[in-house]
């Protein structure tokens, strides 16, 4: 049964692979035996999160919302490694007006926060799909997407706080669900998977009031850690989910089911 899990000899390419969960589901996917692509803009923290991780890892600096950048990375992973088997979508590409409160948010800065991570997506996809059609064993494709992709955000939470969830947020996760929808319904004939992970609220060292009140929201009454991923991006990647495609995994502790 442990053989389902074993990702020995396959290649998985892990974009936003220095954030803070992309870092945990790096690490996770060389632990059992993938050969890691971390994929980042940030050259320092890739460097990092590479050094830190016991396996086969190699970091490669692309900007994923540019299409020259996306098709040169992945002919030099074919050229070096002959396969694309597993694509992780962990990269949350923005701009600078990124995190705003609903009133403030002005059309430009909707449309290209949009079309930034919507477009890194489809890019990265699009590309990888190429690649893996052309592959005997197919592949797999994991995006990742967030409870407030399910439900609309509990506002409650942020109440004596300075954070909100941005409107783009919503749209964009929402918008993810339904493109690997699509995806797997339209590549399933070529042997390729498409699923999506979405987390609940991460714990990164927020406002205390705000994670106070977010966990007691939670049935598991806390915040995930980055780990809390790790069991979910194997099963996905591997053969143990072989006939899973289409799907959403929520791993929220709970808090969706309140």
């Amino acid at each position: 049964m442990s053989g389902l899990f074993d990702l020995s000899g396959s290649v998985a390419v892990v974009t936003g692979g220095a954030g803070l969960i992309g870092s945990s589901l790096c690490e996770a996917l060389a632990d059992y035996g993938a050969t890691v692509v971390l994929v980042d803009v940030d050259e320092a923290a890739a460097e990092d999160v590479a050094d830190s991780i016991d396996g086969e890892v190699s970091v490669k600096i692309v900007d994923t919302t540019s299409q020259s950048a996306v098709e040169a990375l992945f002919e030099d992973i074919v050229d070096s490694y002959g396969s694309v088997d597993t694509l992780v979508n962990s990269a949350y590409p923005r701009n600078e007006n990124y995190g705003q409160r609903y009133e403030d948010v002005s059309v430009a800065d909707w449309e290209e926060n949009i079309a930034l991570n919507l477009n890194s997506y489809y890019l990265t996809c699009h590309t990888a799909t190429t690649v893996m059609k052309q592959q005997e064993s197919g592949g797999s494709i994991i995006n990742l997407g967030s409870i407030y992709g399910v439900q609309a955000p509990d506002f409650d939470v942020y109440d004596g706080t300075d954070l909100t969830s941005p409107v783009e947020y919503a749209a964009i996760k929402g918008a993810i669900l339904n493109f690997t929808r699509y995806l797997a319904s339209y590549l399933g004939d070529d042997g390729i998977r498409a699923n999506v992970l979405s987390p609940g609220g991460v714990f990164a060292d927020q406002d205390p009031q705000f994670v106070a009140q977010y966990e007691s929201k939670t049935p598991l009454s806390r915040m995930a850690a980055p780990e809390d991923f790790k069991g979910a991006i194997v099963y996905l990647a591997s053969d143990s989910a072989g006939y899973l495609t289409g799907q959403n995994l929520v791993v929220d502790g709970g808090w969706t089911i309140k």
